[in-house]
């Protein structure tokens, strides 16, 4: 068995129906119904403090609105764009009802996993906040068993990192920027390299305060571009709602290019696809919160879970609406499925400039993921060695970006699903056990909010 082989195995395995996926979504329920549905009660809340003043007096390194910029920039990415599509044309319309389902249910994982980034966070030697799954996971499970699942999960995040948010991003931009405007990969990857060093070097308050502007500037663009295309098929849209309801009880019939698809496929995809979009259960949101100024773990964690919202709820929605209202996911089969934005966007806008409108959304996309993902890569191995193995995994980091555009991808993309498979596992058993833990000082901060939080406080500039 070769390498290929083995790999494509264990993703298979890994994320196949009887593992990861149940285990995400059956923990995102059981959070749900543990923190008596606290997405939905506390959302206005959430939104609020996201964009409020932090606790200038309390420990951290940038604000909540940075720290949720910076998890954004990690988790918005080609995902959001291609992902969708593959869901669609493997699972049918009806899997984007289960992609909504799955990011309700994942608010739930997301703010646990923020929660306990901030409540087991420590101060590293250069003065900087660290925190996440290896740390809640060392410290919150007491004895051999928290060692092993945390520095099991800094593995797998420090290794995943280099895949799915380094060298599969920079190859995504390269290929598209070449397809669209001819440059050269070389070209590509120098100018990427050389502006994603410039930030990333300059560690977490660098990315934070660019992360911060650069992050909404890409949202709203992607956003506004699809809105002109629903705004063209406003009257579309309903049937398309329809659609997506209607399929995911009873699934898809064959149609075109489309081979159909049962209620089985439109949730293991939904699923599936909803999971590698928002990363609710991998554990990354926790790295990002941990290192926002905020004087209680609940803050925080409000203002985390309003990430997934964005991903699963707006974005996601804007790419799955684009495509079952233009209905070009009914006139090519699955291999062409990473097409089928741009093939939504060229139909439902007039002019030729719909294309430069996606290939600039993954650029974006992708060069703010890398951003993401080199934090987190550095605070697993901050984790693993200490904070003298920091600044040559950062150097590390950024040559890899030249590596991922100028180079043929296979086995990289079927690793990267391996590790984060990898980095799941620990990570949901983590939130189990602690859970309880969860519970109580979420209970308890509530109970006492009102003398703790002054209705006063400022907004965020």
């Amino acid at each position: 068995m070769d390498v290929d082989e083995f790999l494509g195995d264990a993703s298979s395995f890994i994320w196949g129906p009887w593992l990861l996926i149940p285990l995400l979504l059956l923990t995102g329920l059981y959070l749900t119904l543990l923190l008596r549905g606290l997405q939905v009660r506390h959302f206005r809340l959430a939104f609020r403090l996201a964009f409020r003043k932090s606790d200038t007096e309390a420990e951290g390194d940038i604000s909540h609105y940075q720290a949720l910029s910076t998890a954004l920039a990690a988790t918005v990415g080609v995902g959001n764009i291609a992902g969708v599509a593959t869901a669609i044309a493997l699972g049918g319309p009806g899997a984007v009802l289960w992609m909504w389902f799955t990011g309700m249910v994942g608010m739930a994982t997301k703010y646990s996993e923020a929660f306990l980034g901030v409540r087991f966070r420590r101060t590293d030697a250069a003065g900087e906040q660290g925190g996440g799954p290896m740390h809640y996971l060392r410290h919150g499970i007491k004895g051999p068993v928290g060692l092993i699942l945390g520095g099991f999960f800094a593995v797998a995040g420090a290794l995943a990192a280099f895949g799915i948010g380094n060298m599969t991003q920079a190859n995504t931009v390269a290929a598209n920027v070449e397809e669209e405007w001819g440059l050269d990969p070389v070209i590509t990857g120098v100018i990427i390299t050389v502006f994603a060093g410039a930030v990333i070097l300059g560690g977490i308050k660098s990315i934070g305060r660019f992360t911060s502007a650069f992050v909404p500037v890409m949202i709203v663009l992607y956003i506004v571009g699809a809105a002109a295309v629903l705004a063209f098929n406003i009257d579309e849209i309903p049937a398309a709602l329809g659609t997506i309801f209607t399929d995911a009880f009873t699934g898809t019939a064959a149609t075109g290019g489309f081979v159909g698809a049962g209620v089985a496929a439109a949730i293991q995809y939904g699923v599936a696809r909803g999971i590698f979009s928002n990363e609710s259960g991998l554990g990354t949101g926790g790295i990002a919160a941990a290192a926002a100024k905020t004087s209680h773990p609940v803050r925080q964690a409000l203002v985390s879970m309003t990430q997934t919202f964005i991903d699963t709820l707006v974005v996601v929605s804007f790419t799955a609406l684009t495509i079952v209202i233009t209905g070009v996911w009914k006139d090519a089969g699955e291999d062409e499925a990473a097409s089928f934005t741009a093939r939504a966007f060229d139909e439902g806008l007039p002019g030729d400039w719909a294309s430069v409108i996606v290939t600039l959304s993954v650029i974006f996309f992708a060069f703010s993921t890398l951003l993401g993902w080199s934090y987190y890569g550095d605070r697993c191995v901050e984790f693993l060695f200490g904070r003298k193995a920091v600044l040559p995994y950062r150097i590390i980091f950024i040559i890899i970006i030249y590596v991922g555009a100028t180079t043929t991808l296979t086995t990289v993309w079927t690793f990267s699903d391996v590790m984060n498979g990898l980095m799941a596992l620990p990570n949901l058993i983590g939130l189990l056990i602690l859970s309880p833990l969860i519970y109580r000082e979420t209970r308890d901060y509530f109970r006492d909010r009102p003398k703790e939080e002054p209705a006063s406080e400022t907004v965020a500039k």
